[in-house]
């Protein structure tokens, strides 16, 4: 007796609705393989391009072949899609053909003598401390959302957040008197993260006044920065007060919510921060990602994290 998920050997199951196919998918992603909401959709429009690129050739996933995904690769490369992106769809791909493989779909999986396109090491966009309290310096604290888009500000560039990880941040999560907050990263993994006093008085500010005086939406009593009709804001809208503020500070540099991040990285890597510490607060799970800031600035790697931030230096000031 078989399974619903086992097959005879050398005997694949074939795929009669690959749109369940696809949900399966996504499901296997969430729950076995834990990844974030923004993954499994990332993953899951790559495999749309592939099953519409294969359909146009009369093509299921399960017959297609180390060729065809050649040809599918090509046809990304010729519409100009950059390495990085190209890498990232070949990867969700190859997870999709592993998948395929595990269920029975397939015998052997195309994909595994596909190499991933050569990547340059670009190095990312940083602002200077100086940029950065030009950005602050424009905020408006006479227009209602101006605490809040402060405090948002203080808490991507002390903490070093993704803007995902800034939106889904809780008022439960933010420990005041130990000065640290939980951060939720990806894959629903969880790291603490050292806060200064800066971010938390400028966070302080906002509770006790904006926001509360908003009519809270359900569901987002514990979210710490909320839109102007209660709800959680969006990583567009995160995206939209930077660079408003980056126009009105006179910067020209390209920025973006990540470039908080990059910028939070190397003003602690030149203030001398161990690199361990830096993967630990930024949530990488390999220290190799964490190197490019090393190519930023290799000169002093000595002490540990806090005390080498500009926004904590300036507190203990």
């Amino acid at each position: 007796m078989l399974s619903n998920f086992a097959t005879k050997k050398g005997v694949a199951r074939k795929i009669v609705d690959i749109d369940d196919v696809i949900k399966r998918f996504d499901t296997y992603l969430m729950i076995e393989r834990g990844l974030s909401k923004n993954t499994v959709e990332a993953y899951n429009d790559d495999v749309q391009k592939l099953v519409a690129y294969l359909d146009d050739a009369g093509l299921s996933p399960a017959d297609a072949t180390e060729g065809d995904l050649h040809g599918f690769l090509s046809g990304l490369f010729d519409l100009g899609i950059a390495a990085k992106s190209q890498a990232r769809i070949l990867s969700g791909i190859k997870t999709f053909y592993k998948f395929l493989k595990i269920e029975g779909y397939i015998d052997n999986n195309p994909t595994m003598l596909i190499e991933s396109p050569r990547l340059g090491r670009k190095l990312p966009t940083v602002l200077t401390i100086e940029e950065i309290d030009a950005m602050i310096a424009a905020i408006d604290l006479d227009e209602p959302e101006g605490q809040r888009n402060r405090a948002i500000i203080e808490t991507l560039y002390g903490c070093g957040l993704r803007v995902s990880e800034l939106i889904g941040l809780r008022m439960s999560q933010v420990y005041v008197d130990e000065e640290y907050i939980i951060v939720e990263g990806k894959g629903s993994k969880q790291r603490l993260v050292p806060i200064s006093g800066v971010a938390l008085e400028e966070i302080q500010k906002y509770i006790g006044g904006y926001r509360s005086q908003l009519k809270v939406k359900r569901g987002c009593g514990d979210i710490l920065f909320l839109n102007r009709r209660g709800g959680m804001l969006t990583r567009v809208m995160i995206f939209y007060i930077i660079k408003k503020l980056c126009l009105l500070a006179g910067i020209t540099k390209n920025v973006s919510p990540h470039t908080l991040r990059h910028s939070f990285a190397t003003h602690l890597l030149e203030g001398g921060a161990n690199l361990r510490a830096i993967q630990q607060m930024l949530g990488h799970e390999d220290i190799s990602t964490t190197e490019i800031y090393v190519h930023i600035d290799r000169s002093r790697l000595r002490q540990e994290i806090l005390s080498h931030h500009p926004r904590n230096v300036r507190d203990n000031e």
